[in-house]
């Protein structure tokens, strides 16, 4: 191994920070803004049990039993319920699952789905 020369210095490097700038204010053309909320509404009708919309309640929304059997007497005693509030394009795609669950097998006189609808729900 070689003697470093007398002349050789050692030189450290230099230390290099960041900054980052500031942000700018956000714009109101880029803001996220939250979609507008519509409610899912089931109608009553003499067509179809409580069995049958309760089923249906807990299959098509995902909601637990208690929830459905009181969203069910909501229906029944009221002639409608709103049983999801969400955006709209996801409350449309519930209420067609709504009207292609069908008939209820259990009544004769049921010829076709439980009524259901979608309406813009207020905003605060």
């Amino acid at each position: 191994m070689s003697q470093p020369d007398e002349g050789d210095v050692a030189v450290a490097e230099p230390i290099v920070t960041t900054q980052s700038a500031p942000r700018a204010k956000a714009d109101d053309k880029t803001k996220t803004r939250r979609q507008p909320p519509y409610h899912v509404i089931v109608l009553n009708d003499e067509e179809h049990t409580f069995e049958y919309v309760i089923e249906m309640l807990v299959k098509v929304f995902g909601h637990s039993l208690t929830i459905a059997e009181t969203l069910t007497w909501r229906v029944h005693n009221t002639g409608r319920a709103i049983v999801l509030t969400t955006h709209k394009e996801l409350a449309e795609l519930k209420c067609e699952q709504v009207l292609a669950y069908g008939p209820d097998p259990r009544m004769s006189i049921s010829k076709g789905p439980l009524g259901c609808y979608i309406e813009p729900a207020p905003t605060d």
